[in-house]
């Protein structure tokens, strides 16, 4: 569906320019969704900035995620699987500190000595290279809402449908390229879906 995420970002950028969207920035989720931000960012003439979070893995399966932190400290908690799980309160506390501190070590890391944009009243931009639960991506709408914009717009090249009208519940709206029915993961719909470093990172930025 996509050669790689500057594809991605330019087909998204063609919708949202389509549906007649207007916003004020464009706030990639690092790593993956900075290539894809860029080039939408370039598209629509918008600035580019970073909102990081990081998941909340379960015990024993830390790929599972129970939640999510952004770095502002921003929580989102799966209630029900925490329950389901039995996960002691002390685990997601200390999970919920450890993580929030690694969000804000990348978000330092990238943004560099650049303070943070100020989003009260805009409308934003949140950008990924796809969403698969949607766990950190909620967690960012959430940061990004509290930070006072005016309206939080999510814009992927592709999520499954579940996911993405879970995600209408959180943003004011939610724009994807795709969402197919069948859904592995997100990288089974790039040709190129290598892992984006550090330094190209910052060089999107």
């Amino acid at each position: 569906m996509f050669e790689d995420r500057a594809d991605a970002g330019r087909q998204l950028a063609d919708v949202l320019e389509t549906r007649g969207v207007d916003a004020d920035i464009v706030l990639a989720i690092p790593r993956g969704g900075l290539p894809v931000g860029r080039a939408v960012a370039d598209a629509l003439g918008l600035p580019l900035d970073i909102v990081a979070a990081r998941k909340l893995g379960a015990p024993q399966n830390p790929e599972l995620a129970i939640g999510a932190v952004a770095s502002d400290g921003t929580v989102w908690l799966n209630e029900s699987l925490i329950d389901d799980l039995r996960v002691p309160d002390s685990y997601v506390d200390e999970r919920i500190e450890r993580e929030r501190e690694a969000a804000q070590e990348k978000v330092e890391r990238y943004r560099g000595d650049r303070s943070a944009p100020d989003l009260r009243g805009k409308t934003v931009l949140v950008v990924d290279d796809g969403v698969a639960t949607g766990a950190t991506t909620t967690a960012c709408i959430r940061q990004v809402e509290q930070s006072g914009a005016e309206r939080v717009i999510l814009a992927v090249p592709v999520a499954p449908p579940d996911t993405a009208e879970r995600l209408r519940s959180e943003a004011d709206e939610v724009i994807c390229v795709a969402e197919p029915s069948h859904f592995g993961a997100v990288g089974q719909f790039y040709d190129s879906f290598v892992q984006v470093t550090d330094d190209e990172a910052r060089s999107y930025l």
